[in-house]
Parts: C-alpha cells; structure tokens; sequence
C-alpha cells in the first residue's frame, strides 16, 4: 500500500518561477503540494506570524507550521518529526544553490525558528 503524502500549501506572488520549482521540489519529495497564487504576501505571513527579517520567497503550510523560503525537505521532515512548540521554519533570503534556486550551496544554510519572541530568531538547524 502507498504511503499517504503529506499535504502543503504554498503560498506565492503570481509568475515566481522559483516558487514554483519549490513546489516541484516538494512533490518529487513525497507531499502533496496546493498553490496558491496570493498578491498580497505580506497578508499571508502576518497571518502566520512570520517576522519580516525571517519572511521568505513563499510561505508553505505544513499541519500548524509554517516553512518560509527555499527550506530543505530533511528539515522539514526532522520539523514534522520532532513536533518542537514554534510557529514554524525559516531559511531568509534566496540563497544559491537551496532548493528551487539556481547555483551552488556555498556554506551551510541557517534554518532559523519561527516563534513569538523578539530579538534574534533561534537557529533550528545548519544544513
């Protein structure tokens, strides 16, 4: 029998085509990805509770996270896992080489967490 994929909503601008090789990236990955085309992000990572220093590209909804950017799919699943009691994930900016970007990774990438508190966000993880 088949494993059930994990269902996601990623929410992006209309046209990003990176956005959209996230979403591929996802599928190719086990989940089951819904996009939404919203042309009013800021809305949607308010409704979230995403920071504006950690917002993304995109914002994916998995259960009750959220995962901001271009986030490798072994930190989500160690996130999906784990259960830790945050908002969610973030990887800022658009780094080369992340997936559904182009270039090389050049140094490990920074997984901030996502919660209610201010000051610097907590690294969840380097990949």
């Amino acid at each position: 029998m088949a494993q059930e994929k994990t269902a996601a909503t990623l929410y992006k601008k209309p046209g990003c085509l990176c956005c959209d090789a996230y979403a591929d990236y996802l599928r190719a990955n086990g989940f089951h990805v819904t996009v939404v085309e919203h042309p009013n992000m800021t809305m949607i990572k308010k409704t979230y509770g995403v920071r504006q220093d950690l917002a993304g590209c995109h914002s994916t909804v998995i259960g009750k996270y959220v995962i901001e950017g271009h986030v490798p799919v072994g930190t989500i699943k160690r996130l999906l896992a784990e259960h830790p009691d945050i908002k969610g994930i973030s990887l800022p900016g658009m780094p080369q080489g992340s997936p559904g970007m182009s270039g090389t990774k050049e140094a490990p990438f920074e997984v901030l967490s996502i919660t209610d508190k201010d000051g610097p966000a907590p690294v969840y993880t380097k990949e």
